[in-house]
């Protein structure tokens, strides 16, 4: 048997994170704003009878390579735990379409699109909101994200209004033109490390941000409050200084992907030429030109 499932990359913009050691995992993550776009992780499961008692499962990945497994073994061992599943091996192949550490949500889209697939090849019929838990908890135990499950759980531009995994964390939908999504993504940045060094900093402005962003509820003063966001917190490189300057002088608004080395643009898809020629001009960077993904997280019927 076989099973296929889609879970678009999400891109945060600014944020407040909810880490209380206290709390159960499904209850931690972040309240913040970004969005899902059509590109993303495809998972595909096939299982069979085990043969070879050393091993029960297969990892690899296609398009842009993660150097980890640890997410996809956490999802997978949690559905392990749902019923008798010890004469199986697993065959799970990601096609990642996005670059990985960049911030663009690359685990979260691993998680969710395995979490997906694994609940209809072994017909265990959670509910979504379950299956989106398993995928959350597994970023938050592996520390490699915060609301990128429960935002690309739902897809499109939003704001998370409350922390935590699907069917806990909440989100609001914000309804926009048809526009386009440029990046473009310079080196990675450790999401994990960035966290710890910069939690205290972060937190402050991002819940002002949320509220605002609620008020607004415009795509354009999104991208305002991200640059504000990243400058604060410091982390824009001076080639990202040097790209966001130009865009400025061109008055095109941006943001920065949190956490990468990654601007964005959300622009009119009439102004997208604009965008990428002067993204174009820097060739050590890897563009990635999209849409906003309205639909969330998904089983592919194959």
């Amino acid at each position: 048997m076989e099973a296929t499932a889609f879970c678009p990359a999400h891109v945060t913009g600014f944020f407040k994170a909810f880490l209380d050691e206290t709390q159960v995992s499904e209850e931690l993550g972040s309240m913040g704003a970004g969005f899902s776009i059509k590109e993303g992780v495809t998972t595909s499961v096939s299982i069979y009878p085990k043969t070879n008692q050393n091993s029960f499962y297969k990892i690899s990945a296609y398009g842009y390579q993660s150097d980890k497994t640890d997410v996809s073994e956490y999802v997978l061992n949690e559905f392990l735990k749902l019923g008798n599943f010890g004469d199986l091996f697993f065959d799970i192949k990601h096609k990642i379409s996005i670059p990985v550490g960049y911030g663009l949500g690359s685990s979260g889209a691993v998680a969710l699109s395995l979490a997906y697939a694994l609940d209809k090849v072994l017909q265990t019929e959670l509910p979504h909101d379950e299956i989106g838990k398993i995928a959350h908890n597994a970023e938050v135990s592996c520390k490699t994200g915060l609301g990128d499950v429960l935002a690309s759980y739902h897809g499109g531009f939003e704001i998370r209004v409350k922390p935590g995994a699907p069917g806990i964390g909440k989100v609001e939908k914000i309804n926009t033109k048809p526009i386009s999504i440029i990046m473009i993504c310079f080196s990675p940045i450790s999401t994990n490390k960035f966290l710890k060094e910069q939690l205290p900093q972060i937190n402050g402005l991002g819940g002002k941000m949320v509220s605002q962003l609620l008020e607004s509820k415009n795509y354009e003063h999104f991208q305002d409050m991200s640059l504000e966001f990243a400058k604060y917190i410091n982390v824009i490189s001076p080639r990202m200084e040097k790209i966001i300057k130009e865009f400025t002088l061109n008055k095109i608004k941006c943001g920065v992907a949190l956490f990468g080395e990654t601007i964005f643009s959300m622009i009119s898809q009439e102004d997208e030429n604009k965008v990428v020629e002067i993204m174009e001009k820097y060739s050590e960077g890897i563009i990635v030109k999209s849409e906003l993904d309205m639909q969330g997280a998904r089983l592919l019927h194959n």
